[in-house]
């Protein structure tokens, strides 16, 4: 199993108005982008990052990323300015149209998926059902 790249927070987003194409699974902002190619430079035997669910938390699923040597069979992937995200098969569905973003404060920092087919969420953010 590949090590883990870091935490992710969920969002359940109702009504987003942004403009996101029929059939990307993902669209990552500008930041994520520019930290997901940081990832990546950091790790050159590392193709993409794959990003998947697993069942844990209060509320059901939460978030995985992990660094991707290779496409899985089943993968999908995205390619935006030039970096690849892999979404494992598992993870699809729950990710249909979600905006991946990378948000930093003064005490902490991480990926955080806007995802508008959340039902519920938990209290601390990490965990979500579809």
């Amino acid at each position: 199993m590949a090590a883990s790249v870091g935490r992710a927070t969920v969002r359940a987003v109702k009504g987003l108005k942004r403009q996101i194409p029929t059939r990307a699974a993902l669209v990552m902002t500008q930041a994520a982008v520019h930290k997901v190619k940081e990832i990546l430079q950091s790790k050159p035997d590392v193709q993409a990052l794959r990003v998947g669910v697993k069942t844990r938390g209060c509320n059901g699923l939460s978030y995985t990323l992990d660094y991707a040597k290779e496409k899985g069979k089943f993968d999908e992937e995205v390619s935006q300015d030039g970096i690849k995200v892999f979404i494992d098969s598992k993870a699809q569905l729950s990710l249909l149209g979600t905006e991946m973003d990378y948000v930093e404060s003064q005490l902490s920092s991480e990926f955080v998926f806007n995802n508008p087919n959340i039902k519920g969420t938990c209290g601390c953010g990490e965990s979500f059902s579809v």
